[in-house]
């Protein structure tokens, strides 16, 4: 008998929502809550897991273009469900000069609707979406990006911020 799987899940989150506020930690154990950007625009984004190879593409092409998007007033925000040790170690490798916040119960990514579920050797397992929601000063999302470009990310949060 073949087992079906789910759909992908739909975004709990849409365009025009004020974005779900959190309070996650860093990978120096600083909580940082969402509205504490209020002000900024928010590039966040929601990536499956540290140092494999999609996920530094990604990372790597956001720290390139850092200067560009400060330069914007974007902030930029990765989370994923790895620990505080991953991250810090997955940052250092990589001289990741934004934040990363830890998310290891998944509770943000279900609220941001992130999550789907997997069959891998015959389990069903949950994983991460890659998707970045932007954020405007105000807290609203503005956009989504579903399977963001790893090589150039930069470029599309650019893009998406000049066509709100």
């Amino acid at each position: 008998m073949v087992k079906k799987l789910p759909k992908r899940n739909l975004f709990m989150v849409k365009i025009g929502d004020i974005a779900p506020d959190f309070f996650l930690s860093d990978s120096n154990s600083r909580k940082h809550k969402l509205s504490d950007y209020l002000g900024h625009k928010v590039a966040l984004y929601f990536y499956p897991k540290d140092d494999t190879p999609g996920c530094t593409k990604q990372a790597c092409s956001l720290r390139d273009g850092l200067a560009t998007l400060i330069h914007q007033n974007i902030m930029v925000l990765g989370i994923s469900a790895d620990d505080q040790q991953s991250h810090k170690k997955f940052s250092e490798k990589y001289k990741l000069p934004f934040t990363i916040l830890c998310d290891s119960d998944k509770k943000v990514c279900k609220q941001y609707g992130v999550i789907s579920s997997r069959w891998f050797i015959g389990k069903q397992l949950e994983g991460i979406n890659r998707t970045t929601f932007l954020i405007n000063e105000k807290g609203k999302i503005v956009k989504i990006i579903e399977k963001p470009n790893t090589d150039d990310h930069t470029t599309e949060i650019l893009a998406g911020f000049e066509s709100v």
